[in-house]
């Protein structure tokens, strides 16, 4: 029997982690105080007494004991490496587990990332986290690479450490960036109802948005925009040089779709319904459709062992762009499925560097990466 409703509010309850039946109480992670931090919260059976017992402008991964009356919390943000904190179910610190930020950090120069927003012209503010280029200087102009995913309610920025290994592009001079659309959950069950049969269409508007905004800047090179992404995230890009073509200058998309009649209907048809009930969403969310508008340089990767994305699409658009006398890059990698290992992985590594490099910072890749690059090819 339905008693009452628990919590409410335009937040996303993202995981039930405990329910201690003596005391009536719920305790649960939420998207609430921001779409791009999760932090715990606890709530009587009545939906009274709803508590924060995280803490910080942090992003919380949680863990709880078993009998719920302690958690830890693995939090950071984009500034502040991972910490571990172990507390009670009341909220109150027991102790610090960890520090994953050593005693030499501050020795090293570290390109500044920043959580943004970028508006569009019809009400929304998308979610980005950009990392500036190390000693940024908005008097120069720099060259931008966008890194998305792009699925249904998968969204892929968040308010947490991001490592260091963009740090290498960050002293190359590089703005890196990743953004969200408004049906990625970071607005909830409503943005991520207009893809209802619309696959394609959202996303690439506000990525569209995204990458006037970002040509717009005095220090972006508006001639070197590239995009990124794989399986879905390369389907965004296979659509960004073809739909997106004036906005985006390259595109480096591994294992894209590009066309959903060639993809599994259990995926599919659960948001565009069938080809023959939805005609023009499936034609107007096909990369093959908008292929005469294709510039810029697209490379595309495929494992021709792809058990998710059949290697058929890649296969598809390529006879679509030859027939189109088009320029683009083709690799694919024997024996790879929905990703490749091992010295397939070492390849297209090498491969990226190799593109970015050339087309971004027209210059050759660091001896220290063709070094590392003819090491891994000889250790067969």
């Amino acid at each position: 029997t339905l008693l009452n409703p628990i919590t409410s509010g335009k937040w996303q309850v993202t995981d039930l982690l405990h329910v201690d039946e003596k005391s009536k109480t719920l305790y649960f992670t939420a998207r609430k105080e921001a779409s791009t931090r999760t932090d715990l919260y606890s709530i009587g059976y009545n939906g009274k007494n709803l508590k924060r017992l995280t803490f910080g402008e942090f992003n919380h991964q949680i863990t709880m004991s078993d009998g719920g009356s302690y958690f830890i919390t693995t939090y950071s943000n984009v500034s502040t490496p991972p910490r571990r904190m172990l507390l009670s179910n009341k909220g109150a610190i027991i102790k610090e587990l960890g520090d994953s930020k050593s005693a030499d950090f501050d020795q090293y120069s570290f390109g500044a990332t920043e959580m943004i927003t970028i508006p569009t012209d019809d009400g929304y503010n998308l979610p980005a986290v950009v990392t500036y280029p190390t000693n940024f200087d908005q008097n120069k102009k720099y060259p931008v690479v966008m890194n998305i995913y792009g699925g249904p309610n998968a969204g892929s920025v968040s308010n947490s450490w991001k490592g260091t290994s963009g740090q290498w592009w960050a002293n190359e001079g590089v703005v890196q960036i990743s953004v969200d659309h408004r049906s990625s959950g970071q607005f909830g069950k409503e943005g991520v109802a207009l893809m209802h049969r619309n696959l394609g269409k959202w996303e690439m508007k506000d990525y569209t948005t995204a990458a006037r905004w970002l040509k717009a800047k005095s220090w972006v090179d508006n001639k070197k925009l590239l995009i990124t992404g794989h399986s879905y995230g390369g389907y965004m890009t296979c659509l960004a040089l073809t739909m997106g073509a004036d906005d985006f200058d390259f595109g480096y998309a591994g294992a894209p779709v590009t066309s959903w009649e060639l993809y599994d209907t259990n995926y599919t048809e659960r948001f565009m319904d069938t080809p023959q009930e939805n005609p023009e969403g499936y034609k107007n969310g096909s990369v093959l459709t908008y292929v005469d508008k294709y510039k810029g340089l697209l490379r595309i990767m495929h494992g021709d062992m792809d058990d998710n994305v059949h290697m058929q699409n890649t296969i598809q658009l390529v006879d679509r762009l030859q027939n189109a006398n088009k320029h683009f890059e083709l690799m694919i990698y024997p024996g790879g499925r929905h990703g490749w290992g091992g010295l397939k992985s070492a390849h297209d590594m090498a491969e990226r560097f190799r593109f970015y490099y050339q087309n971004l910072l027209n210059r050759p890749v660091p001896t220290e990466i063709t070094n590392m690059r003819a090491l891994r090819g000889s250790n067969k």
